[in-house]
């Protein structure tokens, strides 16, 4: 048994409350007692500055299962029949998504377009049975009633050797919790001995850590915290209270701890803990996930290698000296010494560190030789000869080569072998096999140094101890310090070389204290989905979207959402914008977190510390709020799947229309007569568009970086850096990307978003400047637009009719463009050269303003065109955008 030492100080950095920024030192404001802060170590920084790389999440298999839910697909339970009152009928878990299950109702087999989502903890749901125990009626819903003559049978079929959901996550306190959330302070588990696979004792759960549990015997009190165990929940000596008995096996208090207390004592002390454990019995899905241990084939004298329990860094020769039964054998280390005691372990097939014989030797890793044995170099064929014995067969160890995908240099948190309460950084130094060479951070030499199995129940993913409250042992001298606030977004150029710091000994904080449960289901979810056919709104690219992840988690809130928020700010026409929008989201009724998220544009980093809920009933709600003010579809991203049609019919939105509706919330004033003089000098007829060298140049894919800024948006009053951004150009607000974008993109996204900002504002402040008067004498050849549609479905009505002029080869307008409906956007297109595409506006619901707001990389990556009829198109859309900023821009 590892014991606890006491925590040591570690030194770590204070930082005074201004930092070199751009070669400036920018004061933040704090309080007069707080005007030196600790150092706080940010994995996310550390890893920028260090160019390190985390383990993938998928590699800790342990943690993967701690996050799901316990209700799984498939279970069956009753749910109160919405179409006729106080009646139920049987439902299926088609998946869940945290607290949200989505069911779908017996009967409707594979058609899944009646399925629904429910709220575990606000929804009438109960297990199979409640109905019949409590007199209530069975009965389908009325889409499917008839579908079947027989329903009893039916559902005798369908409930035959199905699984329910278990009552207690129905109804009670554990109402929809997570698995690992089930494990409170104070339940009562057995624990089996670490010196006899059937000897067992009652342990007491005193802390729940992401599911890694700390665990004392039943008998010892605080004095004796030091004998206290560590195990995540998930391992095999792990089982419920009563397990000993039903398997006939003792329960006797440990080995090591006998002499602490008189027999009488430790009886009592059982009686007890048998007591607590019936007073608030733990769920037995808590140990659905305890895998079976499979058998071995070991035999007693086989010999092999292993990773030793008891000395650090070394792989010995052992020998099966005991097979218990099928499941468990034991191993003792060689010892050929004179004066040797034995030292023997408990293993099972599934035990970490057990190898096959040359295992080493194959792998290139040095292997001890036994204390006593005689000769220079050791040699296993000799060995075995010498000894008269055989080597295991490579069948008894499965998966001996698997890595799980880790790899050299790669970061995770790992526990401290010699003090089990502590979690450190961790860095990979070696490979082998299932076998890493960890470093831990923090940790002096030589006990810094050590060897864990990719099985180990004692790694994690980075982050981990952030996702649940608990301390991490970072390294001696952490590379970054991290501002508790930052109140503006802040062009970030090249660090100035810093200055030496004063080191200030702090005391390493300590474990953080928690309500139960507090650090697990509350504030973790499972996953969020980027729904990638949904509406993108102005300030996302519909094509960046598209190669985002289906979901992001499980994991905790914060986690989960700051990854979210950083991949759609990457996402975004222009990300500082994004930022910008997100750093005003807020709601008083949300239990946040502040996170610091980073937007790069032109080499250049800006930061912003944005509220995040920390909640997970509160994360819909913050989805929803982020959409609305990025101006996207509800659903763009939600923890809900919209699998085929989006309940908000975003498909026929087009971004004017949705620009408009959101619009509506913000302020639409109508311009003072300053600024129309302004924007008015803007839009001179005198004044025209540079001409684009690159405009018929192939873009390559990816390429539409078009800003379509909405009405009343922070970005019409862009600051001065913004604005230099443009590289002055008044119509280009493309960026280069990282993913190699043509420059041909970049010069053809002239929407000019200002302009069309001013264009929006006046539209909605009914400001539209009338038609103007042809001054007589004036030729011009009057075609009608409605002549080209007598067999049109597409007609407007009456006295709507859009009447388009030619004035030496120039299109003269009858009618504002920007006052055109949809109908009238088909008409003209039906009147030019790409009638052929007339249909595409009417299926995009593409009306005057949008029109406007075309260009040539939108038009290939929203129409889908080929570059030849798309710029055809551009060309006739041009026209329109002349005409309208010869007629009525002023």
């Amino acid at each position: 048994m590892q014991s606890l030492a006491k925590e040591q100080p570690l030194a770590l950095t204070a930082v005074k409350s201004h930092c070199p920024t751009n070669g400036k030192e920018e004061e933040v404001k704090t309080d007069a007692d707080s005007m030196e802060e600790e150092a706080e170590f940010n994995w996310e920084e550390y890893m920028e500055e260090t160019g390190a790389n985390a383990a993938p999440h998928t590699t800790f298999k342990h943690v993967e299962i701690s996050l799901q839910s316990s209700f799984q697909p498939g279970m069956k339970l009753e749910v109160a029949n919405k179409s006729s009152p106080d009646t139920y009928w049987v439902a299926t878990i088609i998946t869940t998504c945290g607290q949200l299950l989505l069911l779908r109702f017996s009967g409707y087999g594979e058609d899944r377009k009646a399925d629904f989502w429910c709220d575990v903890m606000t929804a009438e749901l109960h297990p199979v049975g409640w109905c019949t125990q409590n007199n209530k009626a069975l009965m389908p819903p009325e889409a499917i009633k008839e579908k079947y003559s027989d329903w009893t049978e039916f559902l005798v079929q369908d409930l035959t050797g199905a699984r329910t959901a278990p009552a207690n996550l129905l109804e009670g306190p554990l109402r929809g919790k997570n698995t690992v959330d089930l494990i409170v302070e104070g339940s009562v588990l057995e624990l089996q001995d670490v010196s006899g696979p059937f000897l067992y004792w009652p342990v007491r759960v005193i802390q729940n850590v992401g599911g890694r549990l700390r665990l004392r015997y039943a008998g010892l009190s605080d004095d004796h915290e030091a004998q206290d165990t560590w195990l995540f929940y998930l391992d095999v000596r792990l089982r419920p209270l009563g397990w000993a008995l039903e398997n006939r096996l003792a329960l006797e208090p440990p080995t090591g701890l006998r002499s602490l207390k008189s027999a009488s004592d430790w009886q009592e002390a059982l009686e007890d803990a048998r007591l607590n454990g019936q007073k608030s019995p733990l769920p037995l899905e808590v140990f659905k996930d305890h895998v079976d241990l499979p058998e071995h084939s070991f035999k007693t004298g086989m010999k092999l290698e292993m990773v030793s329990p008891w000395e650090q860094l070394q792989i010995c020769p052992v020998s099966v000296t005991k097979v218990y039964n099928e499941i468990y054998f034991q191993v003792m280390l060689d010892d050929l010494s004179v004066d040797a005691k034995p030292q023997c372990v408990v293993c099972h097939i599934n035990s970490t560190g057990i190898l096959p014989v040359q295992w080493c030797l194959k792998n290139g890793v040095g292997l001890e030789r036994p204390p006593g044995y005689e000769g220079q170099d050791f040699d296993w064929a000799d060995y075995l000869k010498q000894s008269g014995t055989e080597a295991a067969p490579d069948a008894c160890f499965p998966d001996t080569w698997q890595n799980r995908g880790f790899a050299k240099d790669m970061w995770l948190e790992a526990v401290n072998p010699h003090r089990p309460a502590e979690v450190c950084v961790a860095q990979i130094t070696q490979v082998r096999g299932r076998l890493l060479w960890l470093r831990l951070e923090g940790v002096a030499k030589p006990l810094s140094e050590c060897i864990m199995d990719v099985e180990s129940m004692d790694i994690f993913p980075v982050g981990w101890c952030e996702a649940n409250a608990y301390p991490l042992t970072p390294p001696l001298k952490p590379v970054c310090q991290k501002q508790k606030k930052i109140a503006v977004v802040q062009p970030e150029k090249q660090l100035a070389p810093s200055q030496p710091l004063e080191t200030t000994p702090v005391s390493l904080c300590q474990p953080v204290t928690m309500d139960p449960g507090s650090a697990n289901g509350r504030y973790c979810c499972s996953k969020i989905f980027v729904n990638h056919r949904c509406f993108s709104g102005p300030y996302l690219n519909k094509g960046r979207i598209a190669e985002l992840p289906q979901a992001v988690g499980p994991g905790k809130c914060t986690l989960v959402l700051k990854e979210l928020l950083s991949m759609l700010i990457n996402a975004a026409y222009k990300p500082g914008r994004v930022l910008k929008e997100l750093q005003e989201l807020e709601d008083q009724s949300w239990d946040c977190q502040e996170e610091t998220l980073k937007a790069k544009y032109k080499g250049k980093t800006y930061r912003s510390t944005i509220r995040i809920v920390r909640l997970a009933d509160q994360i819909p709600d913050f989805c929803r709020k982020v959409c609305v003010k990025l101006q996207c579809c509800p659903n763009l991203f939600s923890p809900v799947l919209v699998t085929d049609k989006c309940p908000e019919n975003c498909s026929v939105q087009t971004k004017t229309k949705y620009t408009y509706y959101y619009g509506k919330k913000r302020k639409l004033s109508k311009p003072t007569g300053g600024e129309e003089a302004a924007e008015g000098e803007l839009a001179k007829p005198t004044r025209r568009r540079k001409k684009r060298k690159a405009i018929f140049v192939q873009k390559k894919r990816r390429s539409s970086a078009v800003d379509y800024t909405p009405a009343g948006s922070p970005q019409d009053s862009e600051d001065d850096e913004e604005m230099a951004l443009q590289s002055g150009s008044e119509g280009t607000s493309s960026e280069p990307r990282e993913d190699h974008t043509d420059a041909s993109s970049v010069e053809v996204t002239s929407s000019r978003p200002r302009r069309a900002a001013t264009l929006r504002r006046a539209f909605s402040a009914g400001n539209t400047p009338s038609s103007q008067e042809a001054p007589e004498g004036r030729r011009r050849s009057t075609r009608s637009l409605s002549a080209y549609n007598q067999n049109s479905k597409y007609q407007p009505p009456k006295g709507q009719d859009v009447q388009v002029e030619e004035e030496d080869g120039q299109l003269v307008l009858d009618r504002n463009p920007l006052e055109w409906s949809v109908d009238e956007v088909v008409q003209f297109i039906n009147s030019t050269d790409c009638a052929s595409l007339a249909n595409i506006f009417q299926e995009q619901d593409i009306d005057g303003q949008a029109l406007l707001l075309l260009t040539l990389p939108t038009v290939q990556e929203c129409m889908d065109l080929k570059l030849g009829p798309a710029i055809k198109l551009c060309h006739q859309i041009e026209r329109v955008k002349v005409a309208f900023y010869r007629q009525y821009a002023n």
